[in-house]
Parts: C-alpha cells; sequence; structure tokens
C-alpha cells in the first residue's frame, strides 16, 4: 500500500514562501530525505516544481522538529480526513457549465451563453519588450499609418485597415525586433510566445493571482512579465489577422493549389478598437462573424509565421508564403550566424508555434514531417538535403499514439506509431544510436525534471544537442488550475452539437500522480534549453506556453488562469537564469501572444478575493 500526503501549500504558487509555510516545506523535505514509510509503504509527498523556494533563517531546525512530530502522529494512529478547501474558480466554472451562463463572464459574442465561441479572435494582442524598446515599430512608425508599407504586408491594401493614428504594430514587427536586437549585437534573443492569450485573459488571470482588481487598461500589473523592471522594458500591441484564410494545399506534393485561398485578412480598428481594452469593439466583427467586414481570423500556424519569419501567410501555413514559396524563420537565420538555437513548448513539439521556429510545410497538420525538419533529418519539404535541426528540443507528444493507417494530414509517408515524432525519427536523432541528440523522455517512476535535468547536464559536457519527449493526455503537460493544483474541471458529456474545438479541448480530464511527477514544467523545460543553448555560444530561444490556447479553446476560465500563472513561473525562471548569467546587457526577452481568443469579462470583482 503507498500512501500518499498532499501538503497544500498556496505560497508555492508564486515562488517563495512565506514564514507560516516555512515548516510545512521542512516536514516535506524531511519525509523524502529520510523516505518515511508507512506500514511498509513509501509516503510520497508531491513537490511543486519548477518554482524558486526560499526558506529562512532556523526554519529547518524547527521543520525536522516538527517533522519528527508528524512523522509519530502518522505512524502511531490514523489520520482523520482533512476538509477538502474551496477551489472558488473551479467551481465558477462548474457552474457556468452546468447552468450555461455566468453573470460575470462568457466566451464569444453572445451574453448569455456561457460557451458560444471555442475558436480564436482578432483582438489586439499585447507585446512585452526586455532589453529594447518598441519605438521602432509602434506609434508613427506603425506600418498602419503607411498605405505603400501595408499593402506589401498584405499584398494588397486591405479594406477598412490604414490608420493614420495607429499606435498599434503588426505582429510581423516581432521578428524585425528580433532581426534589429541581433543586428545591435545581442547574443542571448528568447520569444517567450503565451499561445492564445490575449489583454483580457491575463486581466483576468491577475485579479484571480492578486484578488483585486488593479487597472483596467495598460500594461498592467500582477505577473511578472507585467511587472519586472530589473532592465529597460516597453509594452505596446499588434495585429494578428492573417494574409487570408481558405487555401488549400498537397501535403505530399508541398503546394498550394489556391493562392489567395477564399477570406482576405485586415483589421479594422473602428470595430476591433484602437487598443485592445477599447470598449467600442464589436464582437462580432473579432470573430469574422460580421459580413460587411469580414477579415479572416488567424491561426496559430498563420501567426507564429509572422512571428518568426516576419511574412504574413495563410491559415495552416508552417513558414510558406501565401503563393507557396519557402520563407526562412529568425532560428535558422541566425544558426547560419553561429547561434545556437532551441525552441520548448508545454503542448506537442510538433504543433504550429515550435513547428514555426524553425520547420517548413503547407500543412501545420503534417506533425512527423515538421518533427524531421526540427531533429535536422529529411522531410517531405526537404528531401534531398535535411535542415540542420534545432540544438535544442524538448515539450510534448510523448506517448500520443496516431491512427493505424495513412491520412491525408501527414501524407504518404505518414508511419503508424506515435502521431507527432515518428518512432524511427526518434531512434535516429539519439545519440545512443549514433545520432547528435541526448535523448530526455518521460520514464516511469522518475521526477520529469530530474530527468531532463540530468540530460541537460550530460549534453553540456559531451556537447551534444538535447531532446527531450514529455506529456500527459494528448501530449501536453498537466494543466495548472487556478489554484496552483492539477484538477481541471471539464464537462463530462459535451454533446454532438458542440463546436469541434470545444470537442476537442473541453472535456474532463483527470491526471494520475505520475502525470504531474513524470512531467517536468514548462520552466523546468526552459532553465535545461538555456543551460545546453549557452554552452554553445550566442542564442535564440523560443518558450510557448501552449496551454493558454487550449484552455480557451476549451472554454475553462480556470485552466486558462493557471496557464497563465504557469507561463509566469516559466518567465520567472528565465529571469532569473539571465541574472544569475551576466545579466541584461546582450539579452533580449519578448514576451507575446500568436492570438487571442474572446472570453469577455463582465464582473471582475468576481475573480477578486
Amino acid at each position: 500500500m503507498t500512501a500518499t500526503i498532499c501538503l497544500a501549500t498556496p505560497a508555492f504558487g508564486r515562488g517563495r514562501v512565506a514564514s507560516g509555510d516555512r515548516q510545512m516545506v521542512a516536514v516535506t523535505f524531511f519525509v523524502h530525505l529520510f523516505r518515511l514509510r508507512i506500514n511498509g509503504a513509501p509516503v510520497k509527498l508531491p513537490l511543486m516544481h519548477g518554482e524558486r523556494v526560499i526558506f529562512g533563517r532556523g526554519s529547518w531546525t524547527i521543520g525536522v522538529v516538527l517533522g519528527l512530530a508528524v512523522a509519530y502522529a502518522m505512524v502511531s494512529r490514523p489520520r482523520a480526513a482533512a476538509e477538502p478547501a474551496t477551489d472558488r474558480v473551479r467551481q465558477m466554472q462548474v457552474d457556468a457549465e452546468a447552468a450555461g451562463h455566468a453573470a460575470w463572464g462568457h466566451w464569444g459574442d453572445q451574453p448569455q451563453r456561457y460557451a458560444a465561441w471555442s475558436n480564436h479572435s482578432n483582438r489586439l494582442i499585447p507585446v512585452y519588450a526586455f532589453g529594447m524598446p518598441l519605438a521602432a515599430v509602434s506609434g508613427t512608425n506603425s506600418i498602419y499609418r503607411d498605405a505603400e508599407r501595408l499593402q506589401a504586408l498584405y499584398g494588397r491594401l486591405p479594406d477598412r485597415t490604414l490608420n493614420p493614428q495607429a499606435e498599434y504594430f503588426d505582429q510581423t514587427d516581432v521578428y524585425r525586433l528580433q532581426e534589429m536586437a541581433a543586428a545591435e549585437g545581442k547574443k542571448r534573443i528568447v520569444l517567450f510566445v503565451f499561445d492564445g492569450m490575449d489583454w483580457h485573459t491575463t486581466r483576468t488571470a491577475a485579479i484571480a493571482a492578486t484578488g483585486r482588481v488593479a487597472y483596467g487598461e495598460g500594461r498592467g500589473t500582477g505577473f511578472a512579465f507585467q511587472d519586472y523592471r530589473g532592465t529597460t522594458t516597453d509594452f505596446g500591441f499588434c495585429v494578428t489577422s492573417p494574409a487570408n484564410d481558405g487555401t488549400n494545399v498537397d501535403v505530399d506534393a508541398q503546394a498550394v493549389r489556391n493562392p489567395g485561398g477564399e477570406t482576405p485578412g485586415g483589421y479594422d480598428p473602428a470595430r476591433g478598437g484602437a487598443t485592445p481594452w477599447d470598449p467600442r469593439c464589436d464582437l462580432r466583427y473579432l470573430i469574422g462573424r460580421d459580413r460587411d467586414d469580414p477579415h479572416a481570423v488567424t491561426d496559430s500556424a498563420a501567426s507564429a509565421t509572422s512571428l518568426c519569419s516576419g511574412r504574413k501567410t495563410y491559415n495552416d501555413a508552417i513558414n510558406i508564403g501565401p503563393a507557396g514559396e519557402e520563407l526562412v524563420p529568425i532560428a535558422r537565420r541566425l544558426q547560419d550566424r553561429g547561434f545556437a538555437v532551441g525552441a520548448v513548448t508545454s503542448v506537442p513539439v510538433s504543433h504550429a508555434t515550435p513547428a514555426c521556429a524553425y520547420a517548413t510545410n503547407v500543412s501545420r497538420d503534417d506533425y512527423q514531417d515538421i518533427a524531421r525538419d526540427q531533429l535536422g533529418e529529411r522531410s517531405i519539404a526537404h528531401r534531398a538535403a535535411p535542415l540542420p535541426g534545432l540544438d535544442v528540443l524538448v515539450g510534448g507528444g510523448w506517448g500520443v499514439i496516431g491512427p493505424a493507417e495513412k491520412n491525408r494530414d501527414q501524407g504518404r509517408n505518414y508511419e503508424p506509431g506515435n502521431k507527432y515524432v515518428a518512432d524511427s525519427t526518434r531512434q535516429v536523432a539519439d545519440v545512443a544510436n549514433g545520432g547528435r541528440y541526448r535523448v530526455a523522455e518521460r520514464t516511469a517512476g522518475r521526477r520529469g525534471a530530474d530527468v531532463l535535468a540530468e540530460a541537460a547536464r550530460d549534453a553540456v559536457s559531451r556537447k551534444l544537442r538535447l531532446f527531450g519527449f514529455f506529456g500527459a493526455g494528448e501530449g501536453h503537460l498537466p494543466f495548472r488550475t487556478a489554484d496552483g493544483d492539477f484538477n481541471p474541471a471539464g464537462a463530462a458529456d459535451l454533446g454532438p452539437e458542440t463546436a469541434a474545438l470545444r470537442q476537442k479541448y473541453g472535456g474532463a480530464i483527470c491526471y494520475s500522480p505520475a502525470d504531474v511527477a513524470e512531467n517536468p514544467t514548462l520552466a523546468d523545460m526552459a532553465v535545461a534549453a538555456l543551460d545546453v543553448l549557452a554552452s554553445r555560444g550566442p542564442f535564440w530561444l523560443m518558450v510557448e506556453a501552449g496551454d493558454v490556447d487550449w484552455a480557451s479553446h476549451a472554454n475553462n476560465v480556470d485552466t486558462a488562469i493557471g496557464a497563465v500563472q504557469s507561463g509566469d513561473a516559466a518567465f520567472r525562471a528565465v529571469v532569473a537564469w539571465i541574472e544569475r548569467h551576466g545579466g541584461w546587457d546582450d539579452t533580449v526577452v519578448i514576451v507575446t501572444s500568436d492570438h487571442g481568443h474572446l472570453f469577455v469579462l463582465t464582473e471582475p470583482q468576481a475573480f477578486a478575493r
């Protein structure tokens, strides 16, 4: 029999332990240190990973004494069942699911329905820059003030998009900012992408995290990526609309069949808003339902191509232009200049955003070929000569088995087995089989953070590349919820009338203790990547908190808030690493999202404690 005891310490979630919690942490340490057993079975006390914990003086002595007392009590008499703490935000989600509406907010353009939209929106997206300003692309330098540049951006002058007063810029400018940083001699460039996180989701999460409604416009406060002032920092917002939607492709031929697609992109500030918090915004316009002004709404592939290659393109494209031409992302350009390059993500490694860090494909759904590009193997897009491959790739996808038969999405060279990284690719990449990568993957009975850290140290000492492959469920890291736990609420049966994306992401999820323990956090992944990349010289790194998007597709405010929190923990880990390794003189970090969703917060005070 294995006894599992959870000591809930809320302070873990913010990265430090208050004095009243130190004894609880010391008890946890004591039990781990001495491997306490009850009736011959080990006591397991799961610790939060990926957070920095700071202890005060004297807490260990108090803790060990207290630990001995607790240990004696546990083995000498049965423990009474503890009263479960109320998980307030989770209960709000449960109640909204049951009632079909909520007074405090809704997803979509129908206030009377809690979940009326499970896809993306064209909301303006926040950009937080650290180590460089945004003036070169925003305000008077905005591309949206210049008709000629705007026509070059979209391939035509979009209707109602020219705006002589635009303060916002374009998502493709994030690529240009990275190029500027490299041209200025920056040696460490980090692109941090909160997939699916818009200003409204950030504000809701900040209210829940701090317990107060602290702002109603602007940069905001409450998270490290909003509050950090350890270097020059700036804030702005950008347009994410793609070149077009409705392009058809042939994966096997790597060809675009109808350049230009069906629905053109653009952004009308009179309907979408001049700022992310503009109350004048038309919700139907933002989700592409305005028949008079139907600008295409981006997907993660087109938007990540903008971030990484600096070009507008069609939805589903991985670094392919609107007419089918190959685009070269910033990582490959910098790799040619001697940079080490990497990508880490909380979702499958060959999903759209990390794919655009390096790969090329006409379709985001050709996962195995994308992984071949990422790991430097021949692919459908690079048949004669493979790409060099990323120096570091860490993320999810482990354990997810794809269809048994070949399918159109992944083309004729699809291999049954792992859906996201073909088994043959994984084997060839492994240094144990003559490859170039030290492979770390989810291992039964071992902490994921330990497996990954050990592999990173080995990669550094042996001058190897690093491939980390982890995940639970559909290949993602376990979804954190607003209270820092991993017990997301989900509808047991969403019904056949539910939108496809919500069907995919919105069902009930139950993680085992092994799912949590055997996977590293995004913070663990980011630090491991930084260690390996820095050992190889100047570097570029993408960090993706992909679970914000998955939570928003599920219309789940609890996991959306938790995803922002876990992403912020990873940002804090990156900043701490930078401060420990020479500071900011040669470093730039850009934090942004690829697109928004459409959560509408109507009663902010409901999320305040």
